[in-house]
Formats: structure tokens, C-alpha cells, sequence
């Protein structure tokens, strides 16, 4: 029966609430499908269900429970990510852009690369993402960081911020 569960993601963690097929354990390495791609999370969570919930929604889910593979291909990407970052700090001066790159990761599926910036989010972060995309580096996601986490994207709901349900 499916259910969800809160999973932690991401060089620069994010929380997400995840559909899973079963129960999952604190700890447990799972890989997810997210709005970036597959990605290694741990879990953190198995959410209880809200009464009157009538089903499990998200648009992230767990695929499968995470494989030494898995961890291996994770494991080298993040040295390829390492590896890359000063030829991606220089990308961003020769461009002049008024960012500041502070890390980066490729998703586990190898088809996006995540560039974490301390910036708020703003035309130098679509303007970097549109420059690499000019010069046939990939797909990259830029994702704007301040010194209190992710920036997130702008509600078009108003209130909250967090779902667009105008509370």
C-alpha cells in the first residue's frame, strides 16, 4: 500500500515528502525521482496517514531501495563534481555574471547538473543557466542559495509561500 515518506536530498539537503510503495526505515538509502531527475536520498521518515486522506499524492517517488551501485555511481559523481567546479567558477567570471558558485552535483541519472549560488534567485541565475545551455554544456539547473538555505521559487498563490494556497 503506498504511503508517504519525508526523504532528505541533495548536496545542499532539501526535505521532500515522497510516495513509496511500503514502509520505509529512518536511515534507509533510497534513490527518488524529483523534479531534477534521480537522485540518492535518505529517508527520514514514514508519514502517518491524515484522517479523511483519501490517497497518497506527490509528484516525487521512491524508485527503489538504493544499490552499492548506486552508491558507487553517486560516489563518483560527486568527485566528477568536484573536479569540475573551478572550471565552472571560471565559466561564470569569463560570462560576467554576478554569482557566486559555491557547489554543485549531477543527478544520479547523469542528465542534469544542479550549480548551487549564493545569489537570490534573479535574471544572473536564468542568464547562467541560458549561457550553458548556449554553449551545449547541458541541461543545468541553477539554484540559488542564501546563508539561511535554498531559495525558494516565488508562490503565485500569495500568503504562505510554501504551496500557493493563499493562506
Amino acid at each position: 500500500m503506498p504511503v508517504n515518506v519525508l526523504v532528505r536530498y541533495g548536496r545542499i539537503p532539501e526535505v521532500a515528502k515522497v510516495v513509496a510503495d511500503d514502509r520505509r526505515e529512518r536511515g534507509e538509502q533510497v534513490v527518488v525521482r524529483t523534479h531534477r531527475g534521480l537522485e540518492l536520498a535518505t529517508v527520514l521518515e514514514t508519514l502517518k496517514p491524515s484522517p479523511g486522506a483519501s490517497q497518497v499524492e506527490s509528484d516525487f517517488v521512491v524508485v527503489r531501495e538504493a544499490t552499492p551501485q548506486d552508491q558507487f555511481e553517486f560516489t563518483g559523481l560527486a568527485t566528477r563534481a568536484g573536479d569540475e567546479f573551478d572550471a565552472w567558477n571560471q565559466r561564470i567570471c569569463d560570462w560576467k555574471l554576478d554569482l557566486q558558485l559555491i557547489d554543485l552535483e549531477w543527478t544520479l541519472d547523469r542528465e542534469k547538473l544542479i550549480l548551487y549560488v549564493l545569489n537570490d534567485r534573479g535574471p544572473e541565475c536564468t542568464r547562467l543557466a541560458i549561457q550553458a545551455a548556449a554553449e551545449g554544456l547541458g541541461i543545468v539547473e541553477v539554484q540559488p542559495v542564501s546563508a539561511t538555505g535554498l531559495v525558494a521559487k516565488e508562490s503565485g498563490g500569495g500568503g504562505c509561500g510554501t504551496c500557493g494556497c493563499g493562506h
